[in-house]
């Protein structure tokens, strides 16, 4: 079997190779963003833990995060209030436990970042807060406007120093390893510089993300391609609420610019939302106006630019974008808060001190995901979830803004106390746990074959696979964004199963579903690492956007960050989980 070569960023890591029979993990933990490096840092130190990142290490959806993290600290406040924040905003699908939790830990979690030297901004009295909407207290701690940024860096530094964590950087998870009597998780399958190969591991940590490159028009980087929810699928696991993704209100609308994501903290701090008239709209669709929910402020920004189409007088150019004034701030308030946002307008001819933002939503965090206890357990023994991935319950069907660091840290907290299965023929869905504390794992059984194969990457198969994962971003914004209706979801379910069948004839496609463990398939050219990853993160999308759509269709009701046009009112029928389980579909019980 080919091996794959260890990244050691600090001389404190000693050498290690994926993938040889010598090497063990107590645990994987698959992603690299707050919630994979946080679970690590907080994993006992006697574990022997691998950290797999897609791309390098400080590459992550949370190092773009702008606003910051929510926390009652200030006297003003309490766990209590954030509570009922975070579940009025999640519109009666929160499980309270699960809230109660959050708000109650985040206080202590907050302390230990500070303790790694965390730079938030401060106040003449201490830490400064900021507000943001449906916060009824200013509570969100913040770095300027790159609070993500300054939390990957300080998490990263403190990765570096742990003996017992190894780092792999652009290695890409294809899949999960099952026991296959018992369907316990005991590993992945990883492509690493042309080889694709298996390593073993009592313990799989999923921290992989959110799913925004589903949509055309997202908040999120390339690499948000919802990979483990769709691996976690695949291998059988439960999911919950996949139709409720959360539209961000205000991006960069420029031709030819990311959808750069303009920090709810602006708002928070006083910018408007006005129409090309100059009219500041907002509060003829919400008594809160600029500081409604987020699902509300999307959702009135795309009603009212559908209602200016019909107005001839309006010009078609100004159509697809309203715009946000931050000049209601004071300048030099505006300096200091959001350099980065400054910066990067500058770079699109936009001066905000000045003159207005074109914004319009995007898609920007996934509510639903992997089905989770307050432990980041799933369905699936051995196998465990964290961060935007997971669907513990605290976000209901809108994420309260700024709850999403703070939940990579308060369940990534969790994993300190991991403990050991009993043994995979008493688990089902329940998990046994030991007494004692978990003790560094014997190696895992290696695959009982050893052999290689190759493959050419096909000119036809790479066409197919460019063109599905460029139109289907197109498809699922048009039938499954802001709004939708049972009509336009069933023609983009249709297309979304003709491409599948597409994409299942591939000759790709059939080699990589034949791999069994002990497969070590040895790639032909230099060029093929990154069209494999190519292909994986297309079937990702398709299975993503499948999930999406079908969970949308089965609710028949509008809640939080799920509007349909055919159904507009909130259905108290309807205040259950979506359950989603291979190709079944049910609500939990009430």
């Amino acid at each position: 079997m080919s091996d794959f070569s260890s990244f050691s960023p600090s001389d404190a890591h000693a050498e290690t190779t994926l993938g040889n029979s010598s090497a063990s993990f107590d645990v994987l933990v698959i992603g690299g963003g707050a919630a994979g490096l946080y679970a690590a840092l907080s994993l006992p130190s006697h574990f022997k833990v691998g950290l797999v990142t897609k791309e390098a290490l400080t590459l992550s959806a949370s190092d773009w995060a702008q606003g910051g993290i929510a926390v009652a600290l200030d006297s003003s406040d309490s766990p209590e209030l954030h509570a009922q924040d975070t579940l009025a905003a999640g519109v009666g699908l929160c499980e309270p436990d699960a809230v109660q939790f959050l708000v109650e830990q985040a206080p202590a979690q907050v302390k230990v970042l500070l303790g790694m030297g965390i730079a938030f901004d401060r106040s003449v009295d201490g830490l400064a807060f900021t507000l943001e909407a449906a916060h009824s207290r200013p509570r969100v701690l913040h770095s300027a406007d790159t609070t993500g940024h300054a939390l990957i860096q300080t998490l990263t530094h403190q990765v570096l120093q742990r003996p017992n964590i190894e780092i792999f950087e652009d290695v890409f998870t294809l899949g999960l390893w099952l026991q296959p009597e018992a369907l316990v998780c005991q590993g992945v399958s990883l492509l690493k510089a042309q080889t694709i190969t298996w390593v073993a591991a009592p313990t799989v940590i999923l921290a992989t993300g959110g799913g925004g490159q589903v949509y055309a028009q997202t908040t999120n980087p390339a690499l948000s391609t919802g990979d483990g929810v769709a691996i976690a699928w695949r291998a059988g696991a439960a999911l919950r609420d996949l139709e409720f993704f959360q539209f961000h209100p205000t991006a960069l609308t420029v031709p030819g610019a990311p959808r750069f994501l303009i920090s709810e903290a602006v708002r928070g701090e006083g910018a408007h939302l006005l129409d090309s008239d100059g009219h500041r709209f907002m509060f003829d669709y919400h008594p809160l106006g600029e500081l409604a929910p987020r699902d509300v402020v999307s959702r009135s920004i795309f009603l009212h630019l559908q209602s200016m189409r019909q107005d001839s007088t309006i010009d078609a150019a100004e159509l697809p974008h309203v715009w946000l004034d931050l000049r209601p701030i004071p300048p030099e308030q505006v300096q200091r808060r959001f350099p980065k946002i400054i910066e990067v307008c500058q770079q699109w001819g936009i001066d905000v001190l000045t003159q207005p933002i074109p914004v319009a939503p995007a898609a920007h965090y996934w509510m639903g995901g992997i089905t989770s206890d307050l432990a980041g357990q799933t369905t699936i023994p051995g196998l465990y979830v964290v961060g935007e991935a997971a669907s513990t319950g605290v976000h209901g069907a809108n994420r309260l803004a700024s709850n999403s660091l703070l939940e990579c840290l308060v369940f990534g907290a969790q994993f300190a106390h991991l403990k050991p299965l009993h043994s995979p023929q008493s688990l089902g869905h329940k998990h046994k746990e030991l007494s004692g504390p978990l003790q560094p794992s014997q190696p895992l059984s290696q695959p009982s074959s050893q052999r290689s194969s190759s493959i050419r990457f096909v000119g036809e198969d790479e066409a197919v696979v460019g063109r599905i994962h460029q139109a289907l971003p197109i498809l699922l914004w048009r039938y499954a964004g802001i709004c939708r209706e049972a009509e336009g979801l069933k023609t983009a379910i249709a297309q979304i199963e003709q491409w599948q069948q597409e994409f299942d004839g591939l000759g790709l496609t059939q080699t990589m579903q034949a791999l069994v463990p002990g497969d070590s398939l040895v790639l032909e050219s230099p060029q093929a690492n990154h069209q494999i990853r190519r292909w994986a993160e297309t079937q990702n999308l398709l299975d993503n956007a499948a999930l999406i759509l079908k969970s949308a269709l089965f609710r028949t009701e509008s809640r939080g960050g799920h509007y349909r046009l055919d159904y507009p009112e909130t259905d108290p029928r309807w205040q259950v989980h979506t359950v989603v389980k291979g190709e079944d579909w049910s609500q939990s019980v009430p």
